[in-house]
């Protein structure tokens, strides 16, 4: 195939065992690990744990990704739809509150033959937000959640930790086209059954691109419309740029807190600092796939 999955619109060949695009990823899935999670937000892990399916491969490969060994490095193991279908089988009768599939766009073709029917929990699209609206409107229907991050608001910042100016464009749009697929979120005993969890990650040194995104946030949606994760667990990156090569400190996250709360934010979450840590990164082991 000719892949335009994603904004970057690269135009890679992508064969069976080979791909030469920004996610470097064939045209066949690769994931690294598939299992209960317990350590996403708590209407999407519950007690229970969410049904998280690790892609291999990532449009975006920020420069401080906690998953480098899976979304640059590649590893992984090729599956069949027919084997990604038994694999969301599987976790729900483990148990599982929903199908978290994290890091999926370059994968929709193959994603969308997996869920031709109902699993009988809700689908969460966890992604890194870069997606265009085209390919979002192939998942309507098949999709109850969306968890997309909204990483910048300035194009410069983007430019350098992801290399997409354009982020912000295209995330934007396409958080409003997953608010228009869902409409407000619906919670069921705790649980989020259908809606929008945008999540932004507070980065050292960074708190005027956490402030225009929480603008954009708080002028786009009203109170019950959306929920918004503020996260804390930044961990620095062995070969990422010097300036973020510390973790956020208690005064800028307390400010960002404070700037939420200050926008009338009021439906969402906020994370301990103890959150940035390794060990909440799971191993990368083909466990479950």
């Amino acid at each position: 195939m000719i892949c335009d999955i994603c904004p970057r619109r690269c135009a890679a060949e992508r064969t069976v065992h080979s791909g030469t695009g920004v996610c470097a990823m064939p045209a066949t899935v690769r994931i690294a690990r598939a299992g209960l999670h317990f350590w996403e937000e708590p209407c999407i892990s519950g007690e229970r744990g969410s049904g998280a399916i690790f892609f291999s491969g990532c449009n975006l490969r920020c420069c401080f990704c906690q998953n480098g060994a899976i979304s640059a490095g590649g590893f992984g193991k090729a599956v069949s739809t027919d084997r990604l279908r038994r694999i969301m089988e599987e976790l729900v009768s483990q148990g599982a509150h929903n199908i978290n599939l994290v890091t999926p766009t370059h994968f929709t073709p193959w994603i969308l033959e997996a869920l031709r029917k109902p699993l009988g929990v809700p689908v969460v699209w966890n992604c890194g937000g870069y997606e265009t609206v085209e390919t979002l409107r192939t998942l309507e229907g098949k999709v109850q959640v969306y968890l997309p991050d909204l990483k910048y608001a300035m194009a410069e910042i983007a430019l350098r930790y992801s290399r997409a100016a354009d982020y912000f464009d295209y995330a934007s749009s396409a958080i409003l086209e997953m608010f228009r697929q869902t409409g407000p979120y619906q919670m069921e005993d705790g649980l989020l059954r259908r809606g929008v969890v945008i999540r932004h990650l507070v980065l050292p040194g960074q708190l005027e691109n956490t402030r225009r995104c929480i603008d954009w946030v708080a002028e786009q949606f009203r109170p019950g419309d959306v929920l918004f994760s503020l996260m804390a667990q930044y961990t620095p990156q062995p070969d990422g740029p010097r300036e973020l090569g510390r973790h956020v400190t208690a005064a800028e996250y307390r400010a960002a807190v404070e700037y939420m709360e200050n926008c009338g934010i009021v439906d969402g979450f906020t994370q301990e600092r103890t959150s940035a840590r390794e060990e909440y990164t799971p191993p990368f082991d083909l466990t479950g796939v």
